[in-house]
């Protein structure tokens, strides 16, 4: 993150191609393995949710509960996964920007970049995707990509115990198989998520 750092600090030129290129192999291996440690986590969960079927009360309480922290291991790694493909998009965005350097100093986009404050520049980067544009589409983007707002991430309430006691009352009534039943929880989970 050291380059983020100081694209923080200086001008956008001040970036030498070949360190962004370095940063963004890190930061690409470390997007994979936190996608591997949540999913992890969700392989947990279901097999928690699983043990849950046809237990007594008590167990499926103590099994909601360790779920729920599962649920919440979860949320924090997916908030830092989020914070890492912003960072992915940027340090991408910044490349491609390198790379076509010569073309917008002899438009007047460059002098554009390097006047608009690092931080202003870092939130309309991350906003947008330049990869695999024409250029004329990129220039348009970067024109265009001071509008938006990031939203913020809200943790849910107790929600969660709720909807897996009622999956499992689902699966030993016979209305739901356990696949069923789990995939409908994971599915509420990730419609949560997806508001973030």
């Amino acid at each position: 993150m050291k380059i983020l750092d100081r694209f923080r600090k200086n001008p956008v030129e001040k970036l030498s191609l070949r360190e962004l290129q370095e940063e963004e192999i890190r930061l690409r291996n470390r997007l994979e393995r936190m996608k591997k440690e949540i999913n992890n986590i969700e392989r947990k969960k279901k097999q928690l949710f699983q043990e849950g079927v046809g237990a007594d009360v008590l167990k499926k309480k103590m099994l909601a509960q360790e779920i729920k922290s599962l649920d919440l291991e979860e949320k924090l790694k997916l908030r830092d996964f989020t914070t890492a493909q912003r960072q992915y998009t940027l340090v991408k965005n910044l490349i491609i920007v390198k790379k076509y350097e010569k073309e917008l100093r002899k438009i007047g986009i460059w002098d554009k970049l390097a006047k608009i404050a690092p931080e202003q520049l870092e939130t309309a980067l991350v906003k947008i995707n330049l990869d695999g544009k024409e250029f004329d589409e990129m220039v348009n983007s970067l024109n265009r990509v001071f509008e938006m707002e990031v939203a913020e991430f809200e943790a849910t309430e107790d929600q969660t115990e709720k909807e897996l006691l009622q999956a499992w009352a689902m699966v030993e009534a016979g209305e739901a198989d356990i696949e069923e039943a789990f995939e409908k929880v994971k599915e509420k989970e990730s419609k949560e998520l997806e508001e973030l």
